[in-house]
């Protein structure tokens, strides 16, 4: 079965000191910088795998860190857009190299 672009489902979901890794059901790995979500990036490496899947493959969920992500939000190149992320992403050097901003 393919992943769909609009039904993105993950098979496995990990994390290492820089990115979130997403092990899709078409095969790809898709590694997403944890600087988009700065409270997986300012969690333990242990609390960050301390993740839950739901949906099917379709959510991620860390319930002791209060950060929920949807893998077609990560797939579309989505970062926390929340008060938190916001000011995070404007003051974070690694940020915002990465989006073209020195």
């Amino acid at each position: 079965m393919s992943t769909s672009v609009a039904d993105p489902v993950a098979l496995r979901a990990w994390c290492d000191e820089g990115r979130l890794w997403l092990g899709m059901e078409d095969g790809r790995v898709l590694g997403i910088p944890l600087g988009f979500f700065p409270r997986l990036m300012h969690a333990s490496f242990t609390d960050r795998n301390k993740l839950e899947m739901s949906g099917g493959g379709r959510s991620l969920h860390w319930d002791h860190l209060d950060e929920d992500l949807g893998v077609a939000g990560l797939m579309a190149g989505r970062r926390d857009n929340t008060k938190l992320g916001r000011e995070h992403h404007a003051s974070c050097p690694i940020c915002r190299a990465s989006i073209g901003v020195l």
